[in-house]
C-alpha cells in the first residue's frame, strides 16, 4: 500500500533529506513501517514526497546510520529490528575514530577486563551444568588447535563469549561481539605463535578450573592475570598506543 505523506516534503528551514529522514523515522517508530518491512521503490517515494532521488539516497543513508533500515546494493532498503546490536553498530564508525586517538585502544580494553573480570566471578557463582560443559567444550577446542593460529584466535573468541552469555543479559551478549569487532584490526596485525597460543590457552584453562571449582576469587584473578598478559602482546607490537 503506498504510504500516504503528511505534507509535501520542503526545503524550507531544513535539508530536505533531513525532512525525509524525520517522517520515515516517525514511521518506524510509531509502527506504521514495521520490522522486516521493505521501504516503498525509489521511485514511489519521490512521487509521493515530491523529493529527488539523491534526496530520497541521502535519507537512506541516515536511516541505515540510525539503524533503522537495512539497506543493500540493488536491494530495498528493510525496516531492522530494535536491538542491542544494532544500536552498538550505528556506534561503530564513532569508536573507530576514538581508538585512533591516543590511548583509545587502552581505554576500550582496559573497560573490556572490567567486564570480563566481574563475569569471570560472577560465572563461578552462577554457572550451571551446561555452561560447564559448553566452557570445557570450548577448552578442549582451543587446545586442539594451538598450531593453527587463525583457528585458535576463533576458538578464544568462542571461550570469552561463553562468559557473556552465561549472564543472560542482551546488552552483554552484544557488548562482546562489538569488542571482538572493534578490537579485531589490532587482533590481526599481531604476531602469533604456538608457544604464545600455548600461554593463552592455559590461561584459559586456569579461568574454566577457577570458575569449576565455584572460586570467585580465583577466577576473577585468573581473568585479570590473563588479559594483563593480553595487553602486553598487544604494547609490544603497538608500540604507539
Amino acid at each position: 500500500m503506498p504510504i500516504q505523506a503528511e505534507q509535501v516534503i520542503s526545503s524550507q528551514g531544513h535539508r530536505a533529506a533531513d525532512e525525509l529522514f524525520q517522517q520515515f523515522e516517525k514511521m518506524i517508530m510509531s509502527g506504521e513501517l514495521k520490522d522486516g518491512q521493505t521501504l516503498p521503490p525509489e521511485r514511489e517515494i519521490v512521487e509521493t514526497f515530491g523529493v529527488s532521488r539523491t534526496v530520497v539516497r541521502e535519507a537512506i543513508v541516515a536511516l541505515s546510520n540510525k539503524g533503522l533500515v537495512e539497506a543493500r546494493p540493488r536491494f530495498r532498503p528493510v525496516v531492522t529490528s530494535a536491538n542491542f546490536d544494532t544500536a552498538i553498530s550505528t556506534v561503530e564508525s564513532v569508536v573507530a575514530r576514538m581508538l585512533d586517538q591516543p590511548g583509545g585502544v587502552k581505554n576500550l580494553f582496559d573497560t573490556r577486563a572490567m567486564v570480563e573480570t566481574m563475569l569471570a566471578r560472577e560465572a563461578a557463582k552462577n554457572a550451571n551444568r551446561a555452561d560447564l560443559e559448553a566452557f570445557k567444550t570450548a577448552l578442549d577446542a582451543n587446545e586442539v588447535v594451538i598450531e593453527d593460529n587463525e583457528e585458535f584466535f576463533k576458538t578464544d573468541i568462542v571461550f570469552h563469549s561463553i562468559l557473556y552469555k552465561i549472564s543472560g543479559n542482551p546488552v552483554l551478549r552484544s557488548v562482546h561481539k562489538a569488542y571482538t569487532v572493534w578490537l579485531a584490526p589490532y587482533w590481526s596485525k599481531m604476531p602469533l605463535s604456538s608457544d604464545r597460543n600455548r600461554i593463552n590457552y592455559e590461561s584459559h584453562k586456569a579461568i574454566y578450573e577457577a570458575i569449576l571449582m565455584r572460586d570467585p576469587d580465583e577466577a576473577e584473578a585468573a581473568m585479570r592475570t590473563h588479559l594483563i598478559d593480553a595487553w602486553n602482546q598487544v604494547k609490544e607490537t603497538f608500540e604507539t598506543l
